[in-house]
């Protein structure tokens, strides 16, 4: 029986390993020393703030692994030993495999600030992290001042976190305008007024020059790199950004760039490894613009669900379709299908239409191409739409103008939610009247 064997238990990895069993009766192993059991990382905030358990963030019961014949192990893979398809884990045990597959997820950026590896200066991705986090920052007595450094989803989520435990965060963005690396200045400004409307102390457009310890080696401030301000701290979370986890790999003879390169059949260079999920890089173009590496939940699903397909001897490129994205930033929740590009990357042939809302708590932004009069992408704040719809819409290549006139019918539980769509309508056809003029 084929032994298929997968190191990470995230959600790609999980994901393979189910669409493996759904189509074949290999032998499965998924290798993680993270966790015992796959759990949502999406969701680790949630137990931070005391809304769930650590347990409540694992999707299947402990009993559905063996129903399934998937069989878990928890240990440190140190070497890849490919010539013999072993595994060396750091414990000296060796693992055989006959199909390996790579889903080692992400690491924190660091960019070799001085104090990073002091206590007390951690950054927020996986178990570990949050068991680190509940030892620095169980309160406001033993952490009475936190600053977060990064301006991107991470960023936003540990300023959350630590503010629902009534600690006061300092937030620093080198960008002028929060996430606008990603999103248009004016979506960006929404979340600007938002996120300081929370209490949080955020400071756009500047660095992080150094941390500074005590004479325990414990961080006690951290200074500013354009001011030379000097902000009191215990606890600095280190949030600029995620890079793909190819240190295996790399020890292990696989070819690696920024990830681990693979063709769109998640093939490295060497036979029967295969890679997917955050750590994979793609070596050949990817449909609508989507990018190499993709760390996304969403995209790791659909690798899972696209590799099983090939490792069970239907062998299927990867063809992710449109972008589609959601996240939330504490109380406004974000939906973005297709792409409205940032304000600083614009092509001279997309133009974008706004709406908010007029307390900035609601928002939409549409682009499309001036020369063709096509649907680009959407982003929505606070209003929840429907993916399929704006697939559908991508696909059929719809006008701007047909995209404004039937966002009714992209509206998410209507009958719950007050309706904004007139109000947007009216704003984004006058809008595109006067660019038109």
């Amino acid at each position: 029986m084929k032994k298929i064997v997968i190191v990470g238990n995230g959600i790609s990895g999980v994901t393979a390993a189910r669409h493996i069993r759904k189509l074949s009766d290999f032998h499965i192993t998924i290798i993680s020393g993270e966790s015992d059991y796959f759990f949502s990382r999406t969701a680790l905030m949630y137990v931070y703030m005391g809304h769930m358990k650590f347990d409540d963030t694992q999707p299947y019961e402990p009993s559905f692994w063996s129903k399934n014949k998937i069989n878990l192990k928890k240990a440190w893979v140190k070497k890849i030993i490919s010539e013999e398809k072993q595994l060396l884990l750091e414990n000296d045990e060796t693992l055989a495999y006959d199909v390996l597959i790579l889903a080692t997820g992400s690491k924190p950026n660091k960019f070799g600030w001085p104090g990073e590896n002091l206590e007390g200066v951690q950054g927020l991705y996986s178990k570990q992290d949050l068991e680190l986090l509940e030892k620095l920052a169980p309160n406001n007595v033993i952490c009475n001042h936190a600053v977060v450094v990064g301006g991107g989803l991470i960023g936003v989520e540990l300023a959350e976190m630590l503010h629902s435990r009534q600690i006061p965060v300092t937030f620093l963005v080198r960008e002028s305008n929060f996430w606008n690396g990603v999103l248009p200045d004016h979506d960006s400004s929404i979340l600007n007024q938002h996120i300081k409307a929370q209490g949080i102390d955020l400071r756009l457009g500047v660095n992080l020059k150094e941390i500074r310890s005590d004479h325990l080696g414990r961080v006690k401030s951290i200074e500013i790199a354009e001011t030379g301000e000097i902000i009191p701290c215990n606890f600095v979370g280190l949030t600029a950004g995620v890079s793909p986890e190819i240190g295996l790999a790399q020890n292990s003879g696989i070819e690696t760039r920024r990830g681990i390169l693979v063709n769109q059949f998640f093939e490295t260079n060497i036979t029967d490894i295969y890679a997917i999920g955050d750590c994979a890089e793609q070596t050949d173009p990817l449909p609508n613009g989507r990018r190499s590496i993709e760390a996304v939940w969403y995209s790791g699903r659909m690798m899972g669900e696209t590799i099983a397909q090939t490792i069970t001897g239907n062998k299927m490129p990867y063809k992710p379709g449109h972008w589609f994205n959601s996240a939330k930033f504490f109380d406004i929740e974000y939906q973005t299908y297709g792409w409205v590009s940032n304000s600083h990357s614009k092509p001279k042939d997309e133009m974008q239409l706004h709406w908010h809302s007029l307390d900035n708590t609601k928002g939409v932004t549409l682009s499309f191409d001036k020369n063709e009069g096509t649907f680009l992408g959407i982003n929505t704040f606070g209003i929840r739409m429907r993916h399929m719809v704006f697939d559908q819409w991508l696909n059929e290549k719809k006008s701007i103008e047909q995209v404004i006139m039937q966002l009714d019918q992209a509206q998410f539980d209507p009958e719950f939610y007050k309706s904004y769509v007139s109000e947007i309508q009216s704003t984004l056809l006058t809008t595109l009247s006067n660019s038109v003029l």
